[in-house]
């Protein structure tokens, strides 16, 4: 009797993209196809799209994760480690603690933050980029408030807080962080006018791509809480005290407590050094998600590329898209496997964008209908409600979703 060998599929990284992949794969093909196996450091999925509310403390960070195990079929083989090596040419994964061997690889590593080489940013800046760094960055911005009134001299320095990028992180965090600096300053006894909140963004415009009156009534909205915006304003440098930034060849020097850095992501470093031509860790992938010059690698993800044709510039890595990616090499993969039908090409479908500015208010353009305020803010909590659903069903957004239902 000859047994055949059932292929191995790996994928790399739990986070939008690679649930979906492997719970959709595991509904596709039988337990005799193919053996699933997913590799994550964390044995938890955090939802990227909250990590703006956590980090300035609106929302706890335990609300936006939960255990891998929870939401992936029981056939899928969950390996808890950090990939250090991809080895392409001999089909092996590296791993801190051993290796993997596949037949087909899926990579969905996420992204990494991009300091475009400004002097200082990885020394002194703080990121919204996990759960650790969100709780660190809340953390850091309530001792400041706690220090400043435990100091014979004050120092307002410290509550100053300045974030570079005025992108849909950036906007998004200081949404968040306008409606909590008050509270800060009721629970610490301080005057609100020696906090300043500081946006810098270097492109000409807040939230670049936006519809250009969504942008004016974000930037107003937040203007109203007390942020005050540097537009077209380049960081140069980051300090112990604070930052450095240009405009107009004019430098001029703000010294802050708090730096936050949410102007930009790139691809996984493991991308880059495991040969694949890419583009800041960013790989262009063919239309059925392969990386060039590969039938057995699929990259999706941050660490893909496509090409919006209508524009002619990239998709942004947003969780929708990650999502979709899922979606179509799940389906690839499927194929593959069996040897049946013909692979697909991804099309991306959004249906939307939103971006909160704090609990109650939002902009966006859901359907090709622009929204903004209350009537935004619910749809952005629909938006993040269904994909807690589509990872891990209703129950999961009972547990963890944005509406109270008791």
């Amino acid at each position: 009797m000859i047994v055949l060998r059932k292929p191995k599929v790996v994928v790399l990284g739990a986070g939008y993209g690679g649930l979906i992949t492997v719970n959709r794969l595991s509904k596709l093909v039988g337990v005799n196809d193919a053996d699933i196996t997913l590799v994550n450091k964390n044995d938890y999925h955090y939802e990227t799209t909250w990590l703006h509310e956590a980090s300035a403390g609106t929302l706890h960070h335990d609300k936006c994760r939960y255990q891998i195990k929870e939401v992936i079929s029981s056939r899928v083989n969950f390996v808890q480690d950090t990939v250090t090596a991809i080895k392409p040419e001999e089909k092996t994964i590296v791993l801190e603690k051993g290796e993997l061997d596949y037949d087909y690889l899926v990579v969905s590593l996420g992204s990494q933050p991009e300091t475009f080489g400004i002097q200082g940013l990885k020394e002194y800046a703080f990121g919204i980029t996990n759960i650790n760094a969100a709780r660190q960055l809340r953390e850091h911005i309530e001792l400041q408030f706690a220090t400043y009134q435990t100091e014979e001299v004050k120092h307002d320095d410290r509550l100053t807080i300045v974030v570079g990028g005025a992108g849909f992180t950036g906007i998004e965090f200081l949404g968040e962080l306008s409606n909590r600096v008050p509270k800060l300053c009721r629970e610490y006894d301080i005057d609100p006018k020696k906090v300043r909140i500081i946006c810098v963004e270097a492109a000409p415009t807040a939230l670049p791509g936006f519809d250009p009156e969504l942008v004016e009534y974000a930037v107003n909205h937040l203007e109203r809480k007390g942020v005050e915006f540097k537009i077209g304003t380049a960081i140069k440098e980051c300090t112990e005290d604070g930052i450095v930034v240009a405009k107009d060849d004019h430098m001029e020097e703000i010294k802050a407590g708090t730096v936050v850095w949410a102007a930009g992501v790139r691809g996984n470093s493991v991308v880059e050094e495991a040969g694949f031509e890419n583009m800041r860790g960013r790989v262009k992938v063919t239309p059925d998600l392969l990386a060039p010059g590969h039938k057995d690698v699929f990259i999706i993800g941050d660490c893909s590329l496509i090409i919006n044709e209508e524009i002619n510039r990239p998709y942004p890595p947003t969780a929708q898209i990650a999502m979709q990616q899922g979606e179509t090499c799940a389906k690839n993969l499927a194929v593959l496997i069996k040897g049946q039908g013909e692979m697909e090409g991804f099309k991306a479908d959004i249906k939307g964008t939103v971006a909160s500015l704090g609990e109650d208010d939002a902009v966006g353009t859901v359907f090709g209908k622009k929204l903004v305020g209350t009537k935004a803010s619910f749809m952005k909590k629909m938006i993040d409600n269904r994909a807690l659903y589509m990872v891990g069903g209703p129950g999961m957004v009972m547990k963890k979703g944005k509406f109270k239902f008791f």
